[in-house]
C-alpha cells in the first residue's frame, strides 16, 4: 500500500481525535489513517469524555460541528478557556459554506474551518501538520524557529543582487525625486509606505513601496478584501483566499495608478535588495495575513526559495483574470524547486514587458 503524505509512520504514536456531530459520518473519519478516532453524537457524552481525560491521555485535535443554534459555538467557548486544552488543535466542521458560521467560529480563534464539500485527503494532511506543529496559524517567528529554515544564499546571487540593485538607483535617482513630488502633491501622507513583509525561511522584515494609495488603505483593506478580491476561494473547504489582490481597488490615487500600472511602486525594494532582504529574483514576500494561510506542508516549499523582486509568476500571468491562486502556488513552489542563475536570468528579460499590465489590479 503506498503511503500518503498525509499517513503518519506505522512506528510514531497514533493521532487522538475526538469528533463531536449529530452525525459525525460528515467529517470523512475514514480518511484520518493513523489516528485513534472517538464519535460523540451528543453533548453529554462529549463533556464526560472530556472530563475523564489526563494530559497523557487528552485527544490532539478535537472535531465540533458548527450549528444554527448556536449550542456547540458556547461549547467551544468553554473549550477555549480549559488549560488543558490549550494545546489542542480545534476544527470546526460546517454541513455547508455560511459566511456567518465562519465568522463566528474565526471569533472564537478555533485553529481551522472546513465547509461541506471538501476534500477528505486534503483535510487529513492540513489535521495532521495541525497536530504535528500544535498551531495552524502560529505567529510567523514561532513557525520559523520550528521549522529552523536555513538557506544561504549563492554567492553569485548575492553579487549580482548588490551590482544590479546599485546600478539601478544610481540611474534611476532623478524619478525616484519626481515619484516623490508627484505623490506629496496629490496627497498627504509619507512618500514611502513600509509594511512588515515574510520572505525566505518566513524571516519578516520591512518591505518598501512608493505609497501609491490614500493614507488610510489599510483600515479600509479587510472589507475590499470580501468584495473584490481577484482570488476566489477556490481550496476544498476554504472560506478565505490566501491571497489578496483587489479588483478596481477604490484606495488607489491617480499619480498612485499610474505608478502601479508601470511598477515604478516597486523600485523602492532596491533599497531591501542591498539590505539583504529579499534577491532581484524570486518567490515575493507574502503580507503577514497570507503567509499565515500558506503554512501547510503543500505550500510551505515556497518559503524555501529566495525572496525576490520580481518572480515567475509575475512574468506569467500578473494581472490576468485567469490566474487562480492555486496556479500562483504552483509557480511559487516550481520556482523554489528549480530556481537557478539562468531562469533568474530569462525571468528578469521577461519582467519590462510585463511591468506594462493591462489589468487594473
Amino acid at each position: 500500500m503506498t503511503q500518503n503524505s498525509w499517513d503518519l509512520p506505522a512506528n510514531s504514536t497514533n493521532i487522538r481525535v475526538a469528533a463531536f456531530a449529530p452525525n459525525a459520518e460528515l467529517f470523512h473519519l475514514d480518511a484520518l489513517l493513523g489516528c485513534e478516532v472517538s464519535t460523540f453524537t451528543n453533548q453529554q457524552s462529549f463533556d464526560e469524555y472530556l472530563l475523564d481525560r489526563s494530559l497523557a491521555t487528552m485527544p490532539q485535535a478535537l472535531l465540533i460541528e458548527a450549528d444554527t443554534d448556536g449550542k456547540n459555538f458556547k461549547s467551544i467557548d468553554k473549550l477555549k478557556q480549559n488549560p488543558l486544552l490549550r494545546g489542542v488543535v480545534l476544527i470546526v466542521i460546517a454541513k455547508e459554506r455560511s459566511k456567518e458560521l465562519f465568522e463566528r467560529a474565526r471569533a472564537l480563534k478555533v485553529h481551522d474551518f472546513y465547509a461541506l464539500p471538501y476534500d477528505p485527503a486534503v483535510f487529513a494532511e492540513r489535521l495532521s501538520f495541525l497536530v504535528k506543529f500544535k498551531l495552524i496559524k502560529p505567529s510567523i517567528e514561532e513557525l520559523g524557529e520550528q521549522i529552523k529554515v536555513s538557506y544561504q544564499l549563492p554567492f553569485e546571487k548575492r553579487a549580482f543582487d548588490v551590482l544590479f540593485a546599485g546600478g539601478l538607483l544610481l540611474v534611476l535617482s532623478p524619478l525616484f525625486l519626481i515619484v516623490a513630488i508627484a505623490i506629496r502633491l496629490e496627497s498627504p501622507g509619507p512618500i514611502v509606505y513600509k509594511s512588515k513583509r515574510v520572505g525566505t525561511g518566513y524571516k519578516i522584515f520591512d518591505f518598501y513601496k512608493f505609497r501609491s494609495m490614500r493614507p488610510d488603505a489599510d483600515k479600509l483593506l479587510a472589507q475590499l478584501a470580501k468584495e473584490k478580491n481577484q482570488y476566489a476561494a477556490e481550496e476544498a473547504g476554504a472560506t478565505q483566499s490566501a491571497f489578496v489582490k483587489l479588483k478596481d481597488d477604490p484606495r488607489i490615487t491617480k499619480i498612485g495608478a499610474f505608478i502601479r500600472n508601470t511598477s515604478i511602486d516597486e523600485l523602492p525594494q532596491l533599497f531591501n535588495i542591498l539590505k539583504g532582504d529579499m534577491s532581484t529574483v524570486g518567490n515575493r514576500p507574502l503580507p503577514l495575513y497570507e503567509a499565515e494561510q500558506l503554512t501547510s506542508n503543500e505550500w510551505a516549499d515556497r518559503f524555501l526559495a529566495p525572496a525576490g523582486l520580481t518572480g515567475l509568476w509575475q512574468v506569467s500571468k500578473r494581472g490576468k483574470q485567469d490566474m487562480s491562486e492555486r496556479e500562483r502556488k504552483k509557480l511559487d513552489n516550481f520556482y523554489a524547486q528549480k530556481h537557478s542563475f539562468w531562469l533568474d536570468m530569462k525571468i528578469l528579460f521577461s519582467t519590462i514587458p510585463a511591468m506594462f499590465q493591462k489589468e487594473k489590479v
